[in-house]
């Protein structure tokens, strides 16, 4: 399974791409797709739009994950931010992607052990979970982050997965199945 990351942003958004082979991961690549610090925001999106797909295209990914946009003091930033995951996530389903979507705390969690940590910390752990010779830019190790935790998650899911038709119609009541 090939994992491609998503860190969004609408300056720079990042990306991660890894393997996963039964419990073994493996860096493929990673970067940014950079929009530039000015300019109209239509012409921006269609920059992390165009970046994506050319990343899908280049490394062929079965799967993507993507961060979720979390609710800044700022509005008006939590919508521009909202607006370059909206054109990433177009880019993965144009590519007809299964996407995933992980809070900032479920990835670090994931990656780290967690909820709380520190970007450095994170960059830290996808260095050493990766095997890397260096530590990846910030972005990027978000990026990887996020498919490090796909990669994760994707195993409970599919333990999980058919269990939920198993209990389907089962009700708890203070604790106790009715």
């Amino acid at each position: 399974m090939i994992i491609l990351g998503i860190d969004p942003g609408l300056r720079t958004t990042g990306f991660g791409v890894i393997e996963k082979q039964g419990t073994r991961l493996r860096y493929i690549a990673s970067g940014t797709i950079k929009t530039g610090l000015e300019g109209a925001l239509p012409p921006r999106l269609k920059v992390i739009l165009d970046g994506v797909q050319e990343v899908v295209s280049t490394y062929r990914p079965t799967c993507a994950a993507i961060e979720k946009v979390f609710v800044n003091v700022n509005p008006q930033s939590t919508l521009l931010l909202g607006q370059a995951r909206g054109a990433a996530i177009s880019a993965l389903v144009g590519a007809d992607l299964a996407v995933a979507e992980y809070s900032p705390t479920q990835i670090k969690q994931a990656v780290v052990g967690t909820g709380k940590a520190a970007k450095q910390q994170v960059q830290d752990m996808v260095s050493r979970l990766l095997k890397l010779p260096g530590l990846p830019g910030s972005d990027a190790a978000d990026a990887l982050g996020v498919a490090i935790c796909h990669a994760n998650s994707h195993d409970a899911l599919a333990l999980i997965g058919p269990l939920a038709s198993a209990v389907q119609g089962l009700r708890v009541k203070r604790g106790r199945l009715v």
